[in-house]
């Protein structure tokens, strides 16, 4: 059946993409890195709308590790520029289609001006009660979550919280996407199989979707397989299979 019949249901309200693969798209090419990454911009937009278009309530891009600041300088300040280009563009389309977005990870360390676009978008679009779109940006999640440790090691020396009550709940509410669900599908495309630091608390129960698509080359065909993909799976959380089906 041609991918444009089909129906992905359940759709995951919230997922999680490591775009992957753009510097060795480029390299293919005989093109430098940057070329790769500037076409992965429009594979952003792309996704964007795809999963707006699809029901998708919370999206998170994996769009620059704490890792990455290891890159050439002259990589690194292209992400950068890059990033500011996209956020100055797409704020009107942000507005029109009611998405809001949110940033993950260290915005301190960007740079002033990225910083600032970044908090403009944001203020901007903080009314806007469709999908959240978040960019994990200056983001590792082992630094995360000792960020949380040590907020909650904080309330319990000044007696704000008792160790006893520390839970999943508790854990959650101090990370950065507190306030919203944990993904449901992960995505990773370019071919490697691994979570590379990202959201390691967040994706104890998501669905894990691997794919040797480089990034510029995953646009709204590709993610709809991945959602056709997580709808026929069956999430036991623990339970058999033969418990989901009597709880359906």
């Amino acid at each position: 059946m041609a991918g444009s019949e089909r129906t992905a249901d359940p759709v995951p309200a919230h997922v999680a993409i490591i775009m992957d693969g753009n510097g060795r798209w480029a390299k293919k090419r005989h093109r430098p890195r940057l070329f790769g990454h500037k076409a992965g911009v429009d594979s952003v937009r792309a996704v964007v709308e795809a999963a707006r278009e699809s029901g998708v309530n919370h999206l998170t891009l994996y769009a620059f590790s704490t890792e990455n600041w290891n890159r050439p300088g002259a990589e690194v300040k292209g992400l950068m520029a890059l990033l500011k280009t996209y956020l100055q563009a797409e704020l009107a389309n942000m507005k029109k289609n009611n998405i809001r977005l949110g940033c993950f990870g260290q915005k301190e360390r960007l740079p002033e001006d990225v910083r600032r676009v970044m908090d403009e978008v944001i203020g901007d679009t903080a009314n806007c009660s469709g999908m959240r779109l978040n960019l994990a940006l200056s983001y590792g999640s082992r630094t995360e979550i000792i960020g949380a440790v040590q907020e909650i090691a904080q309330k319990c020396a000044s007696g704000q919280l008792d160790a006893e009550s520390i839970n999943d709940q508790v854990m959650s509410d101090h990370l950065y996407s507190a306030g919203q669900p944990d993904p449901d599908l992960m995505i990773r495309t370019g071919g490697e199989k691994r979570l590379s630091n990202f959201l390691l608390w967040q994706l104890s129960y998501a669905e894990i979707y691997f794919t040797e698509t480089m990034w510029p080359d995953f646009r709204k065909e590709q993610f709809l397989e991945a959602l056709y993909s997580f709808a026929s799976r069956q999430r036991r959380y623990g339970r058999t299979g033969e418990q989901m089906t009597k709880a359906e």
